[in-house]
């Protein structure tokens, strides 16, 4: 008994060491075409392993990567003096969206029903590096044509003085069209104080870029207000952009046709030399105030009667760091009780940076019948304008309060007073009562009783003519294929109703619309692929031709009509157009 179980316990090492051994000649690995790439550059990563009957890849995550295309699977079988080879690929293009050393996980295949992992890779990313010069390259075109800026308001300002930074993204609309944007860095403002102002719509203006006309948009508005002196650095923004970049071919109506490219636009680093605030005629209550302010002290009432209080406001009002400035604080005399300010600010921030007003509302209440005297309050600041201190103090304010406590007689005094009947103080308890009964008429014999009686009998016809109704519509399928597509429609077409008083937003609307439509319908990545592939999807779903034709129509028409003048009218017929062919396209596919 004991020979056969130690021979099946050899029986199975032995097949474990046969499965390694088998497992130890297949090789999967990963392998980058550079190890080095800047932000704004792509990284082709190929999987291959090298034995047949390799099952269920799975990629990595590609954290900190975007994936821009694959997988594209490949394979090689050779045969040389009678040994054979054999490999298969898979392959993904990637693009880094941040900075630094990065590393890409392992991929995953089964083989002979184990789990097969590949080697890890590590990927060290710079700042975006400048395109190679090509006149043929829609990367170098997109560079020459697209370009994000960042305008600062002052590059020379005092500590605590507000600074603006506004970034505008330029594009040639002559050379280029911008399709979609995401931001992939944000600034930092180390050593600011910084706030962002709302930009609620991308709104296209005209300009210029390096003397030649440009459209450009704001994408980002901040207030900054430097923290100490010395040259401070701003950190980059970069934005990704696809971009569809004219391939000097048009389709069959005539149009353009684009190549769409993916770009990364930075403003690179801002350097802000910061002066520090001076020393000569320096109050010595200033506490950091910059800007130009008034300063006041008010009080809502200065005679006081029995139970009453009084309010005094301290309040700053200008423009300058408001948000960062500590009001001058309320001393009052004894015998004045002062409760804890509530303070208040009211304060917009513009590209002027902030203005308004900041105040602490005290709560005083005399504690003593007498005259009370608040003291003056100072309040200094730096006004960068003339480069000048300033000080600015509050008068003096009095307090009356004309009853009260007499500090050294004390007297408390009492009073009878007479109690008087009001009529419902008090009642009397009555020893007599009638009682009233709670139970309803039974409703049998009723008129109401013989109406519900009546109401099934009513209803049944009306419930038989519903029923006839929704059948008829059920079986009515090419009405409920009509009504499904409008809605859908509608759906899709949303955003660009919404935007049909906006030119600009409307036609870029309309387009991500039909794009959604097809990813969905499709599922496809449309916007990656030119309107030829969408043309050939749509003719292997056998849709109609003439259909097709007039998608791809639409779609052209939204996107050079944005930069072409528009009538409301044309708006609201472009709209009907494509909620018509979302519609016709629905029913067939």
């Amino acid at each position: 008994m004991q020979t056969m179980k130690f021979k099946r316990i050899h029986t199975l090492l032995l097949l474990f060491l046969v499965a390694n051994a088998a497992l130890a000649q297949v090789t999967f690995k990963a392998s980058v075409n550079k190890f080095r790439v800047g932000l704004n550059e792509r990284l082709k990563i190929d999987f291959t392993i090298d034995k047949q009957g390799a099952d269920n890849f799975t990629p990595p995550s590609f954290k900190n990567f975007t994936v821009l295309a694959g997988p594209s699977q490949s394979s090689n079988f050779s045969m040389i003096n009678g040994r054979t080879s054999y490999s298969l690929t898979y392959s993904y293009i990637i693009q880094p969206t941040k900075k630094g050393n990065l590393t890409i996980a392992s991929a995953s295949v089964e083989y002979n029903g184990a789990i097969i992992k590949s080697n890890t890779l590590k990927v060290a990313v710079t700042n975006a590096v400048a395109i190679p010069k090509d006149v043929n390259d829609p990367r170098y075109i997109a560079s020459q044509n697209i370009h994000l800026v960042a305008q600062i308001s002052k590059t020379h300002p005092f500590v605590g003085q507000s600074i603006v930074v506004v970034y505008k993204l330029y594009v040639n609309v002559n050379k280029v069209s911008v399709r979609n944007t995401r931001e992939t860095q944000s600034p930092a403002f180390n050593g600011f104080w910084n706030q962002n102002i709302d930009v609620k719509n991308l709104v296209v203006q005209q300009g210029s870029y390096q003397g030649q006309p440009h459209k450009y948009v704001i994408v980002k508005k901040s207030v900054l207000i430097p923290q100490k002196s010395g040259k401070l650095i701003i950190d980059p923004m970069e934005i990704e952009i696809t971009a569809g970049v004219p391939i000097r071919r048009r389709d069959l109506f005539g149009n353009m046709m684009y190549n769409n490219v993916t770009y990364v636009v930075t403003t690179g680093k801002k350097t802000i030399d910061v002066k520090p605030l001076p020393l000569e005629g320096k109050p010595t209550n200033f506490n950091g105030a910059v800007g130009d302010y008034n300063f006041k002290v008010l009080a809502d009432k200065t005679s006081l009667k029995l139970n009453e209080t009084a309010q005094i406001k301290v309040e700053i009002q200008g423009h300058g760091n408001l948000k960062l400035i500590d009001l001058p604080k309320l001393s009052a005399p004894n015998g004045l009780e002062v409760y804890e300010p509530e303070h208040k600010e009211k304060i917009s921030t513009t590209q002027r940076g902030m203005q308004g007003k900041i105040y602490d509302q005290y709560t005083i209440v005399p504690q003593f019948k007498g005259k009370y005297k608040i003291p003056i309050l100072s309040f200094s600041f730096f006004n960068p304008a003339d480069k000048t201190y300033h000080v600015l103090n509050s008068p003096d304010i009095l307090i009356e309060a004309s009853y009260g406590k007499n500090p050294g007689n004390m007297v408390i005094t009492s009073a009878k007073q007479n109690i008087k009947y009001s009529g419902s103080g008090i009642r009397y308890i009555h020893t007599k009562t009638k009682f009233n009964s709670t139970i309803k008429p039974v409703l049998f014999g009723t008129s109401q009783f013989y109406l519900w009686l009546l109401i099934p009998f009513i209803f049944i016809p009306i419930a038989i003519v519903v029923g006839k109704k929704q059948k008829e519509r059920a079986n009515d399928v090419l009405g409920n294929k009509r009504r499904k597509a409008d809605k859908l429609a509608r759906k899709y077409l949303s955003k660009a109703k919404k935007e049909m008083g906006n030119k600009e937003a409307f036609y870029i609307a309309l387009e991500k619309a039909l794009h959604n439509y097809l990813k969905a319908t499709l599922r496809v990545e449309t916007s990656e692929i030119s309107k030829d592939k969408i043309a050939s999807l749509l003719q292997e779903r056998k849709v109609n031709q003439e259909h097709i034709d007039t998608f791809i129509t639409v779609l052209t028409d939204s996107d050079f009509a944005r930069y072409t003048p528009s009538t409301n009218v044309k708006i609201e017929e472009d709209y009907n157009r494509a909620k018509r062919i979302i519609a016709q396209l629905d029913k067939q596919l």
